[in-house]
């Protein structure tokens, strides 16, 4: 397997005096999809958040390319290249298109020239946004809106995009378009993905492993195409 670019190492995480996740380790690997999957309130969201430093392990290390990261602040882990698209999308609904992508790349000292460049590469993958990139982001619909979430977070040129519950609130058809622009990200950009989904087929059908989050604990993990197949795992999340 190719080099580790993320790993969480028996972290354990606390909102007050209540234990959120329990010795969770997972890691993902350069040119990896990784997703977990579990019910509401397993604990994926806050697995998310301690990697991005909203929420401190009190146990554990979480290691990016080679360095501890759980005690750095947020726009630091940002710095080190972590891309965080959280659920709801939060797009700046008064901000037009354009602004909205430019506003991902505020840690970034592009010149002029490398911003267009960036703004036209989005504009490539998402040739929607570009039709409406003088339009304010909060009048987009919810796929246009989740387009445009995914798009500000690639103009920070990231080394690991984490996407959290990107189908929620969806129509069927749009998230198939969603599912396969982070599967053309991860192979024409070679972006490693750590992917937290509801919609386990999903998350299972697009990403090379996955671990499986239950109540705060890791129950069980391995390749995507052999957890699909199993019975206790077709039983619990996938209807049958």
């Amino acid at each position: 397997m190719d080099n580790k670019i993320l790993s969480l190492n028996g972290i354990d995480v606390y909102y007050g005096e209540v234990q959120a996740l329990f010795d969770i380790s997972l890691d993902v690997y350069e040119g990896e999809i990784v997703s977990i999957i579990g019910s509401n309130g397993a604990g994926k969201t806050t697995t998310m958040r301690s990697i991005m430093g909203l929420r401190h392990p009190k146990k554990g290390t979480i290691v990016f390319n080679g360095e501890e990261i759980q005690k750095l602040p947020t726009h630091k882990v940002v710095d080190r290249g972590i891309v965080y698209v959280p659920e709801g999308r939060l797009v700046f609904p008064d901000l037009s298109v354009e602004v909205n992508l430019e506003m991902g790349a505020y840690s970034k000292s592009y010149s002029k020239a490398e911003m267009q460049q960036m703004m036209e590469e989005q504009y490539d993958l998402f040739p929607r946004l570009k039709e409406r990139k003088n339009q304010l982001a909060g009048s987009l619909s919810g796929g246009e809106q989740q387009m445009l979430a995914i798009a500000r977070g690639l103009m920070s040129d990231p080394k690991l995009i984490m996407f959290d519950e990107p189908s929620l609130g969806l129509a069927p058809v749009i998230v198939d378009d969603v599912f396969k622009v982070i599967v053309r990200i991860n192979k024409e950009k070679n972006i490693p993905i750590l992917l937290v989904e509801q919609n386990a087929y999903m998350a299972l059908s697009i990403s090379n492993r996955t671990y499986v989050l239950e109540n705060g604990v890791i129950t069980t993990s391995g390749k995507s195409s052999d957890l699909i197949e199993s019975d206790e795992i077709r039983k619990a999340y996938l209807g049958g």
